[in-house]
Protein backbone atom coordinates (compact mmCIF):
# COMPACT_ATOMS: atom_id res chain seq x y z
CA UNK A 1 0.00 0.00 0.00
CA UNK A 2 1.11 3.77 -0.84
CA UNK A 3 1.30 6.44 1.63
CA UNK A 4 -1.30 8.30 -0.75
CA UNK A 5 -4.28 6.06 -0.28
CA UNK A 6 -3.39 6.31 3.67
CA UNK A 7 -2.49 10.35 3.98
CA UNK A 8 -4.46 12.67 5.75
CA UNK A 9 -4.89 16.16 4.90
CA UNK A 10 -1.90 18.81 5.76
CA UNK A 11 -3.04 22.10 8.11
CA UNK A 12 -0.74 24.94 7.11
CA UNK A 13 0.40 27.76 8.88
CA UNK A 14 2.37 30.95 8.25
CA UNK A 15 5.46 29.98 10.35
CA UNK A 16 4.87 33.78 12.06
CA UNK A 17 2.02 32.50 13.59
CA UNK A 18 1.53 32.95 17.33
CA UNK A 19 1.45 29.62 19.61
CA UNK A 20 -2.27 30.61 20.75
CA UNK A 21 -3.65 30.80 17.15
CA UNK A 22 -1.41 27.01 16.09
CA UNK A 23 -3.41 25.87 19.46
CA UNK A 24 -7.06 27.04 18.54
CA UNK A 25 -5.97 25.51 14.85
CA UNK A 26 -4.97 22.25 16.03
CA UNK A 27 -8.07 22.09 18.72
CA UNK A 28 -10.69 22.97 16.06
CA UNK A 29 -9.38 20.26 13.61
CA UNK A 30 -8.44 17.80 16.50
CA UNK A 31 -5.02 17.13 15.25
CA UNK A 32 -1.76 16.92 16.79
CA UNK A 33 0.92 19.18 14.90
CA UNK A 34 0.78 21.64 11.56
CA UNK A 35 2.64 22.19 9.53
CA UNK A 36 4.88 25.96 8.82
CA UNK A 37 5.24 27.39 5.52
CA UNK A 38 7.48 29.84 4.46
CA UNK A 39 7.76 31.10 0.72
CA UNK A 40 5.77 27.66 -0.27
CA UNK A 41 8.30 25.22 1.15
CA UNK A 42 8.26 23.35 4.44
CA UNK A 43 9.73 25.68 6.96
CA UNK A 44 9.08 23.13 10.00
CA UNK A 45 6.41 21.72 12.19
CA UNK A 46 4.92 22.35 15.27
CA UNK A 47 3.24 20.02 17.26
CA UNK A 48 0.93 19.85 20.28
CA UNK A 49 3.95 19.00 22.85
CA UNK A 50 6.06 21.63 21.31
CA UNK A 51 2.78 24.19 22.43
CA UNK A 52 2.45 22.56 25.66
CA UNK A 53 6.25 22.86 26.36
CA UNK A 54 5.47 26.74 26.01
CA UNK A 55 2.65 27.52 27.61
CA UNK A 56 3.46 30.27 29.60
CA UNK A 57 4.26 32.35 26.57
CA UNK A 58 1.49 31.25 23.75
CA UNK A 59 2.34 34.76 21.94
CA UNK A 60 5.64 33.61 20.70
CA UNK A 61 6.12 33.07 17.62
CA UNK A 62 5.64 29.41 15.93
CA UNK A 63 9.45 29.70 13.99
CA UNK A 64 10.96 30.24 17.57
CA UNK A 65 9.57 26.59 18.88
CA UNK A 66 8.61 24.34 16.15
CA UNK A 67 11.39 21.54 14.22
CA UNK A 68 12.83 22.81 11.70
CA UNK A 69 14.49 19.94 10.33
CA UNK A 70 11.78 18.41 8.85
CA UNK A 71 11.71 14.75 7.82
CA UNK A 72 9.39 14.20 4.83
CA UNK A 73 8.56 11.34 2.70
CA UNK A 74 7.22 10.80 -0.98
CA UNK A 75 3.15 9.96 -1.49
CA UNK A 76 4.85 7.34 -3.78
CA UNK A 77 6.50 5.22 -0.65
CA UNK A 78 5.03 2.27 0.95
CA UNK A 79 4.16 1.88 4.26
CA UNK A 80 6.74 -0.42 5.33
CA UNK A 81 8.77 2.99 4.29
CA UNK A 82 7.00 5.24 5.94
CA UNK A 83 7.40 2.55 9.42
CA UNK A 84 10.96 2.58 9.20
CA UNK A 85 11.47 5.93 8.67
CA UNK A 86 9.79 6.49 11.87
CA UNK A 87 11.76 4.49 13.99
CA UNK A 88 14.80 5.47 12.30
CA UNK A 89 13.90 9.16 13.26
CA UNK A 90 11.83 8.55 16.21
CA UNK A 91 8.76 10.62 14.97
CA UNK A 92 5.66 10.48 15.04
CA UNK A 93 4.19 12.56 12.04
CA UNK A 94 6.00 13.34 8.23
CA UNK A 95 4.85 15.35 5.78
CA UNK A 96 4.00 13.41 2.70
CA UNK A 97 5.45 14.83 -0.69
CA UNK A 98 5.02 14.25 -4.15
CA UNK A 99 7.69 14.35 -6.75
CA UNK A 100 8.28 18.41 -6.90
CA UNK A 101 8.93 18.35 -2.89
CA UNK A 102 5.39 19.85 -2.62
CA UNK A 103 3.57 19.23 0.07
CA UNK A 104 0.08 16.87 -0.20
CA UNK A 105 -0.32 15.66 3.27
CA UNK A 106 0.82 14.25 6.61
CA UNK A 107 0.75 10.10 7.40
CA UNK A 108 1.34 9.34 11.47
CA UNK A 109 2.34 6.95 13.42
CA UNK A 110 -1.16 5.89 14.23
CA UNK A 111 -1.97 6.01 10.21
CA UNK A 112 0.45 2.84 10.11
CA UNK A 113 -0.57 1.20 12.81
CA UNK A 114 -4.29 1.18 11.88
CA UNK A 115 -2.88 -0.17 8.49
CA UNK A 116 -0.77 -2.56 9.83
CA UNK A 117 -1.48 -5.46 8.00
CA UNK A 118 -0.05 -4.11 5.25
CA UNK A 119 3.14 -3.69 6.26
CA UNK A 120 5.47 -6.67 5.50
CA UNK A 121 6.15 -9.26 8.39
CA UNK A 122 10.06 -8.50 7.44
CA UNK A 123 9.96 -5.23 8.46
CA UNK A 124 7.61 -6.12 12.19
CA UNK A 125 10.33 -8.65 12.75
CA UNK A 126 13.15 -7.71 12.11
Amino acid sequence: MKIKEIMNKAIVINHDMNLKEAARLMSENNIGSLIAIKKDEIAGIITEHDIVKNANNLDKKVSSVMAKQVVTIEQNETLDAAAETFSKNKIKRLPVVNDNHKLVGVITVTDIIANSDDISEDFLFD
